[in-house]
């Protein structure tokens, strides 16, 4: 009798604790995906006009600046943006243009070379690869959409005196993986206004990672603004490439007309 009791008391525990186990890591799977739906809910403004500075830093030390004009509309949940070259004299009048669309349209991206008066279409093959030189990509300048990713929730970390949920993301398919180049992520998102503060990005080629930072953020108009972003790509722990942005005079709920995104108005240039 003792023995019977003692099996079954075994089966009960033991369907308890694989339960309990089934239970917690499916509840783990919904709180990342609802932290991540909470992130993509966060309201990033509308109708922007703002001035970006773009700082260059090579592994010697060396730094090349950029300053680039941009304009921003949403359409609905698509959001359409243009970004002019001002200067140096280089990259000016240079343009590009992304029109990226919520779902699982394919995002199109123009840039326009006025060296060459020509304007290339970014093909979703090429979206991976770096945008003007910098260490962020083409597809790194438009928003994932959560339902491609599956997330993790690893743990809660401080991160510059503010709590934030480490989340695990990873593409579902091959495509996504080649599109974003990027295999897995850990991102860092703060708890307080579900902004995504820090990155940590393994590339799909080679044994480079990237990381994200976001040096400055404040709030504008009651949105929460990223002011100055930085992103680092190292071989190992060996620094190869550095990019800061800095955001200035940001600007909300312009008049920004939709006539100025387009191919056209790209090509023509910002005056």
């Amino acid at each position: 009798m003792k023995k019977i009791f003692s099996y079954v008391f075994f089966l009960y525990i033991s369907a308890f604790i694989i339960s309990s186990i089934i239970t917690y890591s499916y509840a783990e799977v919904i709180s990342a995906k609802a932290i991540m739906e909470k992130v993509d809910e966060r309201d990033d403004g509308d109708n922007m006009i703002f001035n970006m500075e773009m700082i260059l830093i090579d592994k010697r030390n060396k730094s090349r600046h950029r300053m680039m004009k941009i304009f921003s509309k949403d359409f609905g949940k698509d959001i359409y943006t243009l970004m002019f070259f001002i200067k140096p004299a280089d990259v000016k009048d240079t343009s590009f243009l992304t029109y990226d669309y919520h779902g699982d349209k394919d995002d199109d991206q123009w840039l326009y070379l006025p060296a060459l008066h020509k304007t290339k279409r970014i093909a979703s093959s090429d979206k991976s690869t770096s945008f003007m030189g910098s260490d962020f990509s083409y597809a790194d300048l438009t928003s994932p959409e959560i339902e491609n990713y599956n997330y993790r929730l690893l743990k809660q970390q401080e991160v510059n005196g503010f709590k934030t949920w480490l989340i695990e993301s990873i593409p579902k398919t091959k495509k996504i993986i080649n599109e974003y180049g990027y295999k897995k992520s850990i991102l860092f998102v703060r708890q307080d206004n579900y902004v995504i503060i820090r990155a940590v990005h393994w590339m799909n080629e080679g044994s480079k990672i990237k990381y994200l930072d976001i040096k400055k953020i404040e709030k504008i108009d009651g949105i929460w603004t990223p002011l100055e972003i930085t992103m680092t790509t190292k071989k190992g722990k060996i620094f190869d490439h550095k990019t800061i942005l800095k955001y200035h005079d940001m600007k909300y709920n312009q008049n920004v007309d939709k006539d100025i995104l387009t191919v056209r108005r790209m090509e023509k240039g910002i005056w």
